[in-house]
């Protein structure tokens, strides 16, 4: 059975509303070397539904959402929307299918023009897309910034530097929502946030998500955050799929090594609580351009043997919709 048939027996039957299948972002350097972003990545998003993904810094987690979304392409690899294949689109077709699909970046003041106005920058999508006419545009501006709890009347003809990162957020959010999209991309969307705003927008991506039959993939290192927010969630590193489960069952019995770090680390909202020890990893996490053979966490894997070196691990059913890619998974 190779990888991508135990990646599937790992998931129900049934295909989801995003299919991700193999999926390869490669980076080319000077001297014919290569940065391996992500590597065979195989995931799938229910219709409605929220994933989580999650992973440290440089694993590959944006590379891969702007691929799934064509900004650019990936080097390998299938994706499909609701049975249509986005890799084979181009030109015009691309562009009519990008009204589906709409992405929230991470630096909400970076994301937006400083030289436009609000309602310039939210209707941009409806003039792209060829929707409507002036008045209906900014009669859906009005609706999408109410929608984002920002006062039309005092937003519109202002500018991104008037506002602060988190009503900066709220109308990058509008922005994305302009043309009813079937699926939002979420790129650590409140990393750049102080708390008690990101509990406000995450607030209302729910709020939205449930108005608008939203499907959702929701990229994170805050692993509080993407556990309260997702369905499911899928860990990545360095460029590879490590586990994936429903958030209940990931957070309460890992079976990653990686997983099971990742999970140790995050702080504990308990003053009471008795701090447990850490599993240790040792050494520096290796490099995307010279990755290791085998599985890609064997160098700092407590667990690892000669196997981890000679093989890639391919993802095992380990229960109904949890998979894991370990040989050696945790009890």
């Amino acid at each position: 059975m190779n990888a991508l048939t135990e990646t599937r027996a790992a998931r129900p039957a049934t295909e989801g509303f995003l299919e991700i299948r193999g999926l390869s972002v490669e980076h080319p350097l000077r001297g014919g070397r290569r940065v391996h972003a992500v590597s065979d990545l195989d995931l799938s998003i229910a219709k409605g539904e929220t994933l989580g993904l999650v992973g440290e810094s440089g694993c590959g987690k944006s590379s891969a959402a702007r691929a799934i979304l064509q900004l650019p392409r990936p080097t390998r690899g299938s994706v499909r929307l609701d049975g249509q294949e986005l890799t084979a689109l181009s030109g015009g077709a691309l562009r009519r299918a990008r009204r589906r699909f709409q992405m929230i970046f991470q630096d909400p003041i970076a994301s937006l023009n400083p030289r436009r106005t609000v309602a310039e920058i939210v209707s941009a999508p409806l003039e792209i897309a060829g929707e409507g006419d002036a008045r209906t545009r900014r009669e859906t501006v009005e609706e999408m910034l109410e929608l984002v709890g920002l006062d039309p009347r005092h937003a519109m003809d202002r500018r991104p530097h008037e506002f602060s990162g988190g009503q900066c957020q709220r109308i990058s959010i509008a922005r994305a929502l302009a043309l009813r999209p079937d699926l939002l991309v979420c790129d650590e969307p409140v990393s750049a946030l102080d708390v008690s705003i990101q509990a406000q927008i995450l607030t209302l991506l729910a709020d939205l998500k449930a108005r608008f039959g939203l499907t959702m993939l929701f990229i994170s290192h805050d692993l509080a955050v993407v556990k309260n927010v997702s369905d499911r969630v899928a860990v990545m590193h360095l460029g590879k799929l490590c586990e994936e489960a429903g958030a209940e069952a990931l957070y309460r019995d890992p079976a990653h090594p990686y997983t099971r770090v990742l999970l140790s680390a995050a702080p504990r909202p308990d003053p009471d609580a008795m701090p447990e020890p850490l599993p240790m990893v040792e050494g520096d996490p290796p490099s995307p351009i010279d990755p290791p053979s085998g599985c890609r966490f064997r160098t700092r894997c407590p667990r690892a043997q000669a196997l981890c070196a000679a093989e890639a691990p391919p993802v095992h059913a380990r229960a109904p919709g949890h998979g894991v890619a370990c040989h050696f998974p945790l009890d």
